[in-house]
């Protein structure tokens, strides 16, 4: 394995090579907000099934509308799921409701508005209507057979609602990949303790679940792990077992003398596809696979953590998914100056607004140190610094990662 850094579209890449959605599981309807449908999905039944009434009026035949007035004989009442046994002769309606279905021998609906209630057995007919006004055909939305949704749609709400239309209690959809996460360091304890000389909260863990859930992923925690080889061995296994599809580890990638995931999952097995990334924050990156599984080890500070997360679980989550890509990249302005940039790629937390103009302005925070929580999560945006650019100015354009979409 080369030392050189890998950039980062070349670890992408690599990352995706042959990625293709996970098989097909059948859930229920109301489970399936969210998920990607697996095949093609045809109407079970014809919507309407009959021609009904689009407003609330009159059932009528438009051949004796020819006057301006023309008086009708009221012959019975048409509400919404009790349609008319008796066919419409010359001379009479129905009172019809939106829904109701047009009875043998009408062909139009005059909207109850334009109708004089003369008394329970008559009506007026103030506006005539031509022929086939505020009727719905039989299949005017779609017909049995017909493919309403299309293999590989993001079943959103109106999705959900044309399947359930279309009479399917039960949707084959793209499995959700199973992702487990695991914190690793001796110094890491669980949110609500009292933390000890040296020792901090894991918070990492949480995050990433959250992106990896965000993404489309079933999250399995299986909590923090020590320094110790057979701890970490046990982790890798514990997962493979699990059936998960990716492995996120949380720390313990780099050089130092503890940083031992990378060591051990490869003496156990894991064939190691690349490390070290040429990027800021996030530099030691591992990716790999064990078995049928993918291994992701992300750095152990947050900030790394995260921006990894977003940069590599995120896609990689969503394609197993067969989820669209969600990334939305944008050109801002500089609101404030930035230094000529080295030769890692850096992705600097900070604030994008839309000026008075509508023009996209964008800011870095003045710390960008990888261990500040609190800075990315005032973010809405990173800034996108590639290799080696040179010092920017106010207004000069710059490339942001959007991973606030809805706040500018």
């Amino acid at each position: 394995m080369s030392s050189t850094l890998l950039p980062v579209a070349d670890a992408r890449a690599r990352l995706l090579r042959g990625v293709i959605p996970l098989g097909a599981e059948t859930v229920a309807l109301a489970e399936a907000f969210g998920r990607v449908l697996a095949r093609d999905l045809p109407a079970m039944r014809t919507q309407p099934p009959e021609a009904v009434s689009a407003m609330d009026g009159y059932a009528v035949r438009a051949g004796d509308l020819k006057d301006a007035r023309t008086e009708l004989a009221i012959i019975g009442e048409i509400p919404a799921g009790h349609p008319f046994s008796g066919t419409l002769g010359s001379g009479q309606a129905a009172r019809i409701f939106t829904g109701g279905v047009v009875p043998e021998g009408a062909d139009t609906v005059i909207v109850q508005e334009n109708v004089t209630v003369l008394d329970n057995q008559r009506i007026l007919v103030n506006r005539p209507e031509p022929r086939g006004r505020n009727i719905r055909d039989a299949g005017l939305d779609f017909v049995a057979g017909q493919t309403v949704l299309k293999a590989g749609t993001l079943l959103d709400p109106g999705a959900l609602c044309l399947a359930a239309a279309s009479n399917h209690p039960a949707l084959s959809v793209v499995r959700k990949p199973r992702v487990a996460v695991v914190a690793t360091g001796d110094e890491l304890l669980p949110p609500g303790s009292e933390p000890g000389p040296g020792q901090i909260i894991a918070s990492n863990s949480y995050g990433i679940g959250a992106v990896a859930s965000e993404s489309g992923a079933e999250v399995i925690d299986l909590g923090i792990v020590s320094d110790r080889e057979v701890e970490l061995g046990n982790a890798l296994d514990r997962a493979a077992e699990c059936g998960c599809d990716i492995l996120v580890t949380l720390g313990g990638a780099s050089v130092g003398d503890h940083d031992l995931v990378r060591k051990v999952f490869v003496d156990r097995g894991m064939k190691l596809d690349f490390w070290k990334i040429a990027m800021r924050p996030g530099k030691p990156l591992m990716h790999g696979r064990y078995e049928a599984m993918r291994v992701l080890g992300l750095p152990g500070n947050p900030v790394s953590a995260l921006v990894c997360g977003l940069l590599f679980l995120k896609p990689l989550v969503e394609r197993l998914a067969g989820r669209p890509a969600s990334e939305v990249r944008a050109t801002a302005l500089l609101e404030t100056p930035l230094r000529a940039n080295d030769g890692r790629e850096d992705y600097m937390r900070g604030i994008a607004r839309r000026d008075a103009d509508g023009n996209l302005k964008a800011r870095a925070f003045d710390v960008q140190d990888s261990s500040m929580i609190s800075a990315f999560a005032r973010s809405n945006v990173l800034l996108v610094r590639p290799p080696r650019a040179p010092a920017a100015n106010v207004g000069d354009p710059v490339e942001v990662l959007v991973i606030k979409p809805g706040t500018i």
